[in-house]
């Protein structure tokens, strides 16, 4: 899997961290704020989105009377102690983080979150130093599917998009990384479950753990994968 790789990009929630769980609470407690609740339509709609497009997406959807940047700040204010002290690494992360590191290969964040809670769990598990760089889908100019926010980690490494290895959790990000022309690991994770088969059309490879990585036990995935949009 990594062979010819000089780059690793991870996103965070749910294929990094194990962390999504704690948006369906936040989700439902500010939007019960304004008589609304979530829906799977909304959690769909937003996925892949960046932090504005999706503070842009609640307002316009819901009719919220807060700027972008006020909500966008009260989820930071929300979600920070979680980040900060709940949030975990999934399964045999830590390790292939070091090994990434003793190889000497490039690693970094490609993620659809905001820098403040990024740099908070990152920080609280102890691997902030295992990353060379943190792009976040807000500093390029359309979040996932499209292929912006990973050309734009791959542009500042040096690496062409082909030298890269993705882990990804969630189709949009899967076809991100696709569209950029590079290879991408599916991360399992319980959030997007229902969408396990469709995610195994798009990936190149599949783990359960990130131990799979370590031992070689990772699954490689055949079939047209194609980018889509």
């Amino acid at each position: 899997m990594l062979r010819q790789k000089k780059a690793v990009l991870f996103d965070l929630d749910g294929t990094l961290m194990d962390s999504m769980w704690l948006w369906e609470d936040i989700d439902i407690e500010y939007l019960g704020r304004f008589g609304h609740a979530p829906t799977k339509d909304m959690q769909r709609a937003i996925e892949g989105m960046s932090f504005t497009e999706t503070a842009q997406y609640f307002k316009e959807r819901y009719h919220i009377p807060d700027t972008v940047d006020e909500i966008k700040a009260e989820w930071n204010r929300m979600a920070y102690d979680k980040y900060a002290h709940h949030v975990k690494l999934k399964p045999g992360a830590y390790g292939f983080l070091r090994e990434i590191r003793s190889r000497g290969l490039l690693a970094g964040i490609t993620s659809s979150n905001s820098r403040e809670l990024i740099g908070a769990c990152l920080r609280s598990n102890g691997v902030e130093d295992c990353f060379d760089r943190i792009t976040i889908s807000c500093e390029v100019p359309k979040g996932k599917p499209a292929p912006d926010i990973y050309l734009c980690a791959a542009a500042a490494f040096q690496v062409s998009p082909d030298e890269c290895l993705v882990f990804e959790d969630i189709p949009m990000g899967i076809l991100a990384a696709k569209n950029a022309g590079m290879d991408v690991c599916a991360v399992e994770d319980a959030f997007s479950a229902d969408q396990r088969d469709y995610i195994r059309t798009l990936a190149d490879y599949y783990i359960r753990s990130y131990e799979e990585v370590l031992d070689g036990t990772y699954e490689t995935l055949a079939g047209d994968r194609t980018a889509q949009r």
